[in-house]
Protein backbone atom coordinates (compact mmCIF):
# COMPACT_ATOMS: atom_id res chain seq x y z
CA UNK A 1 0.00 0.00 0.00
CA UNK A 2 1.44 3.49 -0.52
CA UNK A 3 1.36 6.24 1.84
CA UNK A 4 0.76 9.85 2.08
CA UNK A 5 3.70 11.83 0.03
CA UNK A 6 2.99 15.43 1.05
CA UNK A 7 4.67 17.95 -1.13
CA UNK A 8 4.53 16.08 -4.27
CA UNK A 9 7.09 17.38 -7.03
CA UNK A 10 4.83 19.01 -9.34
CA UNK A 11 6.80 18.19 -12.10
CA UNK A 12 6.64 14.99 -11.78
CA UNK A 13 3.26 13.00 -13.29
CA UNK A 14 1.19 11.93 -9.62
CA UNK A 15 -1.28 9.47 -11.67
CA UNK A 16 0.34 7.88 -14.66
CA UNK A 17 -1.15 4.91 -16.27
CA UNK A 18 1.28 3.64 -19.03
CA UNK A 19 -0.06 0.79 -21.79
CA UNK A 20 -2.34 -0.26 -19.68
CA UNK A 21 -4.65 -3.49 -20.42
CA UNK A 22 -7.26 -4.83 -18.31
CA UNK A 23 -9.23 -8.34 -19.32
CA UNK A 24 -11.67 -9.66 -16.82
CA UNK A 25 -11.29 -13.58 -16.82
CA UNK A 26 -9.13 -15.96 -18.76
CA UNK A 27 -11.13 -17.72 -21.14
CA UNK A 28 -11.20 -17.07 -24.95
CA UNK A 29 -14.19 -15.28 -24.33
CA UNK A 30 -13.73 -13.28 -21.74
CA UNK A 31 -14.12 -8.74 -22.17
CA UNK A 32 -11.10 -6.91 -22.64
CA UNK A 33 -12.38 -3.50 -21.06
CA UNK A 34 -9.16 -1.51 -21.74
CA UNK A 35 -6.13 -1.77 -24.19
CA UNK A 36 -3.23 0.36 -24.59
CA UNK A 37 -4.47 2.90 -21.93
CA UNK A 38 -2.31 5.87 -21.32
CA UNK A 39 -3.16 8.82 -18.90
CA UNK A 40 -0.71 11.37 -17.09
CA UNK A 41 -2.17 13.41 -14.31
CA UNK A 42 0.01 16.18 -12.76
CA UNK A 43 -0.41 17.13 -9.11
CA UNK A 44 -2.97 18.84 -7.63
CA UNK A 45 -4.82 18.61 -11.38
CA UNK A 46 -8.57 17.71 -11.79
CA UNK A 47 -9.15 15.47 -14.68
CA UNK A 48 -12.41 13.84 -16.21
CA UNK A 49 -12.50 10.80 -18.06
CA UNK A 50 -15.46 11.06 -20.42
CA UNK A 51 -16.71 8.61 -23.37
CA UNK A 52 -19.47 5.89 -24.54
CA UNK A 53 -21.24 3.65 -22.10
CA UNK A 54 -18.84 0.49 -20.73
CA UNK A 55 -16.10 2.02 -22.54
CA UNK A 56 -14.12 0.98 -19.31
CA UNK A 57 -14.43 4.04 -17.15
CA UNK A 58 -14.97 2.45 -13.62
CA UNK A 59 -12.41 -0.35 -14.60
CA UNK A 60 -10.18 2.67 -14.58
CA UNK A 61 -10.88 3.60 -11.21
CA UNK A 62 -10.06 0.31 -10.00
CA UNK A 63 -6.61 0.42 -11.57
CA UNK A 64 -5.95 3.46 -9.91
CA UNK A 65 -7.12 2.83 -6.59
CA UNK A 66 -5.64 -0.34 -6.48
CA UNK A 67 -8.79 -2.66 -6.34
CA UNK A 68 -7.99 -4.39 -9.20
CA UNK A 69 -4.37 -4.71 -10.91
CA UNK A 70 -3.70 -4.60 -14.38
CA UNK A 71 -3.58 -7.27 -16.80
CA UNK A 72 -0.39 -5.48 -18.70
CA UNK A 73 1.08 -2.59 -18.38
CA UNK A 74 1.80 -0.33 -15.27
CA UNK A 75 0.32 2.09 -12.95
CA UNK A 76 1.55 4.42 -10.78
CA UNK A 77 0.52 6.85 -8.39
CA UNK A 78 2.22 9.52 -6.07
CA UNK A 79 5.69 7.98 -7.65
CA UNK A 80 5.02 4.02 -6.70
CA UNK A 81 3.80 1.41 -9.08
CA UNK A 82 0.31 0.55 -7.54
CA UNK A 83 0.20 -2.94 -5.92
CA UNK A 84 -2.88 -2.68 -3.27
CA UNK A 85 -5.77 -0.58 -2.05
CA UNK A 86 -4.48 3.47 -1.75
CA UNK A 87 -4.38 4.74 1.69
CA UNK A 88 -4.08 8.25 0.21
CA UNK A 89 -7.68 8.23 -1.73
CA UNK A 90 -10.92 8.77 -1.05
CA UNK A 91 -13.64 7.71 -3.18
CA UNK A 92 -17.22 9.19 -3.81
CA UNK A 93 -19.80 7.39 -6.06
CA UNK A 94 -22.88 7.84 -7.64
CA UNK A 95 -25.24 6.88 -4.74
CA UNK A 96 -23.83 8.14 -1.15
CA UNK A 97 -23.69 4.97 0.62
CA UNK A 98 -23.86 6.40 3.46
CA UNK A 99 -24.52 4.38 6.91
CA UNK A 100 -28.12 3.97 7.82
CA UNK A 101 -27.60 3.68 11.47
CA UNK A 102 -24.92 6.57 11.93
CA UNK A 103 -25.90 10.28 11.54
CA UNK A 104 -24.39 13.19 9.23
CA UNK A 105 -21.83 13.79 11.65
CA UNK A 106 -20.31 10.24 12.64
CA UNK A 107 -20.74 9.25 9.33
CA UNK A 108 -18.68 11.92 7.91
CA UNK A 109 -15.78 11.01 10.57
CA UNK A 110 -16.07 7.20 9.40
CA UNK A 111 -12.71 7.58 7.80
CA UNK A 112 -10.90 8.66 10.92
CA UNK A 113 -11.66 5.66 12.54
CA UNK A 114 -10.24 3.38 9.72
CA UNK A 115 -7.25 5.55 8.53
CA UNK A 116 -4.30 5.91 9.76
CA UNK A 117 -2.70 7.72 11.56
CA UNK A 118 -6.25 9.45 12.36
CA UNK A 119 -7.31 5.62 13.57
CA UNK A 120 -4.73 5.39 16.35
CA UNK A 121 -5.41 8.55 17.96
CA UNK A 122 -9.13 8.41 17.47
CA UNK A 123 -10.84 7.85 20.67
CA UNK A 124 -7.90 10.27 22.27
CA UNK A 125 -8.32 13.29 20.45
CA UNK A 126 -12.29 12.40 18.98
CA UNK A 127 -13.30 16.17 20.18
CA UNK A 128 -10.87 17.30 17.89
CA UNK A 129 -12.51 14.97 15.42
CA UNK A 130 -15.76 16.10 15.90
CA UNK A 131 -14.42 19.90 15.37
CA UNK A 132 -13.00 18.89 11.85
CA UNK A 133 -15.89 17.56 10.59
CA UNK A 134 -18.61 19.96 12.18
CA UNK A 135 -15.67 22.82 9.89
CA UNK A 136 -16.06 20.45 7.15
CA UNK A 137 -20.23 20.48 7.11
CA UNK A 138 -20.51 24.05 7.60
CA UNK A 139 -18.25 24.21 4.12
CA UNK A 140 -20.37 22.48 2.22
CA UNK A 141 -23.74 23.62 4.07
CA UNK A 142 -24.82 21.20 6.42
CA UNK A 143 -24.45 23.10 9.60
CA UNK A 144 -27.10 21.68 11.78
CA UNK A 145 -27.59 18.65 10.01
CA UNK A 146 -25.17 16.80 11.95
CA UNK A 147 -27.49 14.62 14.13
CA UNK A 148 -29.63 13.88 10.98
CA UNK A 149 -30.10 10.36 9.13
CA UNK A 150 -29.56 10.08 5.70
CA UNK A 151 -33.06 9.35 5.57
CA UNK A 152 -33.76 12.74 7.15
CA UNK A 153 -31.72 14.40 4.38
CA UNK A 154 -32.47 15.02 0.88
CA UNK A 155 -30.23 13.36 -2.23
CA UNK A 156 -28.14 16.76 -2.76
CA UNK A 157 -27.12 16.87 0.72
CA UNK A 158 -26.70 13.07 1.17
CA UNK A 159 -24.30 13.76 -1.73
CA UNK A 160 -22.65 16.87 0.05
CA UNK A 161 -22.51 14.21 3.39
CA UNK A 162 -20.73 11.77 1.30
CA UNK A 163 -18.30 14.52 -0.19
CA UNK A 164 -17.14 15.38 3.26
CA UNK A 165 -16.61 11.67 4.38
CA UNK A 166 -14.10 11.09 1.25
CA UNK A 167 -12.43 14.03 1.71
CA UNK A 168 -12.18 14.47 5.48
CA UNK A 169 -9.20 12.44 6.30
CA UNK A 170 -7.38 14.77 3.57
CA UNK A 171 -6.82 12.30 1.16
CA UNK A 172 -4.28 13.24 -1.77
CA UNK A 173 -6.35 12.38 -4.68
CA UNK A 174 -9.80 12.31 -4.75
CA UNK A 175 -11.92 9.30 -7.15
CA UNK A 176 -15.42 10.90 -8.28
CA UNK A 177 -17.17 8.02 -10.06
CA UNK A 178 -20.91 9.59 -11.34
CA UNK A 179 -21.39 11.90 -7.93
CA UNK A 180 -23.60 13.48 -9.17
CA UNK A 181 -25.72 11.40 -11.82
CA UNK A 182 -28.85 11.14 -9.55
CA UNK A 183 -29.74 14.75 -8.69
CA UNK A 184 -31.84 16.91 -10.50
CA UNK A 185 -30.40 19.48 -12.76
CA UNK A 186 -30.15 22.59 -10.31
CA UNK A 187 -28.97 20.58 -7.63
CA UNK A 188 -25.86 18.86 -9.74
CA UNK A 189 -24.89 22.74 -11.16
CA UNK A 190 -25.38 23.21 -7.45
CA UNK A 191 -22.86 20.43 -5.89
CA UNK A 192 -20.65 21.56 -9.07
CA UNK A 193 -20.01 24.62 -6.91
CA UNK A 194 -19.56 23.11 -3.86
CA UNK A 195 -17.11 20.51 -5.55
CA UNK A 196 -14.76 23.10 -7.00
CA UNK A 197 -14.71 25.59 -3.90
CA UNK A 198 -13.64 22.63 -2.18
CA UNK A 199 -10.60 21.79 -4.68
CA UNK A 200 -9.55 25.37 -4.94
CA UNK A 201 -9.23 25.39 -1.18
CA UNK A 202 -7.18 22.09 -0.90
CA UNK A 203 -5.58 21.28 -4.37
CA UNK A 204 -5.85 17.95 -3.96
CA UNK A 205 -5.69 15.42 -7.02
CA UNK A 206 -8.97 14.74 -8.58
CA UNK A 207 -10.03 12.18 -11.11
CA UNK A 208 -13.62 12.38 -12.25
CA UNK A 209 -16.03 9.58 -14.36
CA UNK A 210 -19.03 11.46 -15.85
CA UNK A 211 -20.98 11.33 -18.59
CA UNK A 212 -22.37 14.31 -18.23
CA UNK A 213 -19.91 16.42 -20.48
CA UNK A 214 -20.94 20.01 -19.27
CA UNK A 215 -19.84 18.71 -15.67
CA UNK A 216 -16.44 17.61 -17.30
CA UNK A 217 -15.97 20.96 -18.81
CA UNK A 218 -16.92 23.01 -15.92
CA UNK A 219 -14.92 21.42 -13.15
CA UNK A 220 -11.84 20.14 -15.08
CA UNK A 221 -8.90 21.03 -15.74
CA UNK A 222 -8.34 18.13 -18.73
CA UNK A 223 -10.64 16.12 -19.99
CA UNK A 224 -9.67 12.37 -21.48
CA UNK A 225 -11.95 11.07 -24.37
CA UNK A 226 -11.92 7.41 -24.01
CA UNK A 227 -12.85 4.66 -26.92
CA UNK A 228 -15.28 2.11 -27.02
CA UNK A 229 -14.43 -0.59 -25.16
CA UNK A 230 -11.38 -2.24 -25.28
CA UNK A 231 -10.82 1.40 -23.69
CA UNK A 232 -7.85 3.63 -24.45
CA UNK A 233 -7.65 7.80 -25.02
CA UNK A 234 -8.50 9.32 -28.28
CA UNK A 235 -8.25 12.71 -27.45
CA UNK A 236 -7.17 15.06 -24.87
CA UNK A 237 -8.47 18.65 -24.06
CA UNK A 238 -7.41 20.97 -21.91
CA UNK A 239 -10.17 23.90 -20.33
CA UNK A 240 -8.74 26.96 -20.25
CA UNK A 241 -11.06 29.15 -18.69
CA UNK A 242 -9.92 30.97 -15.56
CA UNK A 243 -11.19 30.28 -11.85
CA UNK A 244 -13.12 30.20 -9.63
CA UNK A 245 -15.93 29.01 -12.74
CA UNK A 246 -19.29 30.22 -12.85
CA UNK A 247 -22.35 29.03 -14.73
CA UNK A 248 -22.59 31.87 -16.60
CA UNK A 249 -18.71 30.42 -18.59
CA UNK A 250 -20.86 27.47 -19.98
CA UNK A 251 -22.76 29.55 -22.29
CA UNK A 252 -19.31 30.49 -23.73
CA UNK A 253 -19.32 30.10 -27.16
CA UNK A 254 -15.47 29.23 -26.96
CA UNK A 255 -17.22 26.17 -24.12
CA UNK A 256 -19.89 25.33 -26.39
CA UNK A 257 -17.47 24.61 -29.02
CA UNK A 258 -15.49 22.04 -26.90
CA UNK A 259 -18.42 20.29 -25.66
CA UNK A 260 -19.70 19.75 -29.50
CA UNK A 261 -15.90 18.19 -29.91
CA UNK A 262 -16.37 16.09 -27.38
CA UNK A 263 -19.57 14.75 -28.35
CA UNK A 264 -18.41 14.10 -31.43
CA UNK A 265 -15.55 12.06 -30.43
CA UNK A 266 -17.73 9.81 -28.33
CA UNK A 267 -20.88 9.86 -31.16
CA UNK A 268 -17.00 8.39 -33.44
CA UNK A 269 -16.36 5.61 -31.10
CA UNK A 270 -19.89 4.90 -30.18
CA UNK A 271 -20.37 4.74 -34.23
CA UNK A 272 -17.38 2.38 -35.17
CA UNK A 273 -18.44 -0.25 -32.84
CA UNK A 274 -22.08 -0.19 -34.40
CA UNK A 275 -20.46 -0.22 -37.64
CA UNK A 276 -18.53 -3.39 -36.50
CA UNK A 277 -21.59 -5.34 -35.18
CA UNK A 278 -23.77 -7.53 -37.37
CA UNK A 279 -27.01 -5.71 -38.68
CA UNK A 280 -29.51 -7.67 -36.01
CA UNK A 281 -27.06 -6.34 -33.43
CA UNK A 282 -27.27 -2.42 -33.86
CA UNK A 283 -29.57 -1.04 -31.44
CA UNK A 284 -30.99 2.73 -32.24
Amino acid sequence: MLSPTPGSDPAKPFVELDRVALRYGESEDSTLALDGLDITIRPGEFAAVVGPSGCGKSSLMKLVTGLLPPTAGSVRVAGHTVTGPLKIVGMAFQNPTLLPWRNTLSNTMLPFEIVQPHRSRFQRHKQEYIELAKQMLGAVGLRGFEQKNPWMLSGGMQQRANLCRALIHKPELLMLDEPFAALDAFTREELWGVLQGLWLERKFTCVLVTHDLREAAYLADTIFVMSARPGRIVATHRIEMPRPRTLDMTFDPKFIDVLHRIRGEIAQARNEVLGAQPASAKVA
